[in-house]
């Protein structure tokens, strides 16, 4: 003979039907959380350490220890006439220094973005107000052109932003 349910135990039925639906209990959601926030910082970790971050300079200390003589290197720039200029031509970067040839001094191309792309250029072999520099081989991209020379026992510094 059929059994007939009653309405409690349609209650019932439908109660235990619902518990095995929803056995996500807020504790298994606080582990998932958990787990999914771990990977999460544990992706975070290992991308960051993958970065390559190179200093501005090696000697970052010592050079702050020169920066006054810097200064005075930047203020004998100014008050000369006329300015090194930097001009970029034909894959080539000219620097013209006008009536000022320099007796010695550097030119540093400093890339912000790759260590690896420095250049640094001697000035010593200059025999003319003008001199040139092959950029062959260089990213195109921002370079600060920092260039350092001394004329008639004058140190000068000028830096500059260029684009290749």
């Amino acid at each position: 003979m059929p059994t007939i349910n009653t309405s409690r135990q349609l209650k019932q039925n439908s109660s235990d039907l619902y518990q095995t639906r929803n056995s996500m209990t807020i504790g298994k959601w606080i582990i998932v959380a958990f787990i999914l926030f771990a990977s999460f910082i544990a992706t975070l970790v290992t991308v960051c350490m993958r970065q390559d971050i190179s200093l501005v300079s090696k000697n970052y200390y010592k050079e702050e220890l020169q920066y006054q003589e810097r200064i005075a290197q930047e203020n004998n720039t100014a008050s000369l006439t006329q300015k090194p200029s930097i001009v970029i031509r034909k894959n080539q970067l000219e620097v013209s220094f006008h009536d000022n040839k320099p007796d010695s001094g550097t030119l540093i191309l400093f890339c912000p973005a790759n260590e690896k792309m420095d250049r640094r250029y001697d000035l010593s072999k200059a025999t003319e107000a003008v001199s040139q520099f092959d950029l062959e081989g260089l990213q195109k991209g921002m370079y600060r052109a920092k260039l350092q020379w001394t004329t008639r026992g004058k140190q000068h510094y000028q830096e500059e932003i260029i684009y290749l």
